[in-house]
């Protein structure tokens, strides 16, 4: 229940105004960040824009959060948050990376977003090729989504920055592992700290980079 197949992948312009631009009812983008780190939850966002929304943002040239400068993130995060009917942010822990998988845990972090909304979408629109478990809205996984459809792309966007935002305050706290600039993921510094202080509370512990015998000490 609650399966749609998936949409294969093309040369198709923004899927809201092609193959959904029709559809009724509310549509949501949902997206993942964090999945590689080694450090912190993974998070996922879910965005739901109005149709009048779509083409200001498609004329911003809105595409994968990754593929964007820092400061331009913010700026189009702030007119995400303006623009949507309605959007949230899920996310699964470090504990439950390390006991579920990090790929379970994405999809919780999805669900959990999805879940959070006041406005009740009609179709859940899932970056990537795996469904959310037991979800009792139809849903599409679509490849690549964050460039092909601009709910998810927004999704996206709101993931990037508000984990970047969350991680940024964690680095006051663990310091050694230069979390201000890596962001979680293992930059060189990141592993070398973790070969000498060991991991933190949040590090994934799952994760072979993080699977040493020292442990963090303040």
């Amino acid at each position: 229940m609650g399966e749609v197949k998936p949409v294969p992948w093309d040369n198709s312009s923004w899927l809201e105004f092609s193959t959904y631009l029709d559809m009724q009812g509310a549509v949501v983008g949902v997206d993942e960040v964090g999945r590689g780190a080694l450090f912190g939850p993974v998070v996922a966002a879910a965005v739901i824009l109005p149709v009048d929304a779509l083409s200001i943002l498609m004329v911003d040239n809105i595409k994968d959060s990754k593929k964007l400068s820092s400061s331009r993130r913010t700026k189009l995060a702030e007119k995400i948050a303006t623009l949507a009917l309605d959007w949230r942010i899920g996310y699964a822990t470090t504990a439950e990376i390390d006991k579920l998988n990090i790929l379970q845990a994405t999809l919780l972090a999805m669900k959990r977003a999805i879940l959070k909304l006041r406005v009740k979408p009609q179709l859940c629109l899932i970056d990537g090729n795996q469904l959310v478990r037991n979800l009792l809205i139809p849903q599409v996984t679509i490849v690549k989504g964050d460039e092909r459809s601009l709910n998810i792309a927004a999704a996206s966007i709101m993931a990037k920055v508000w984990r970047d935002d969350l991680v940024q305050r964690l680095a006051l706290k663990y310091s050694v592992y230069d979390l201000d600039r890596n962001k979680g993921y293992g930059s060189q510094r990141h592993l070398l700290a973790l070969q000498k202080y060991g991991p933190s509370p949040l590090h994934r512990r799952s994760f072979r980079p993080c699977q040493t015998s020292l442990d963090f000490r303040f």
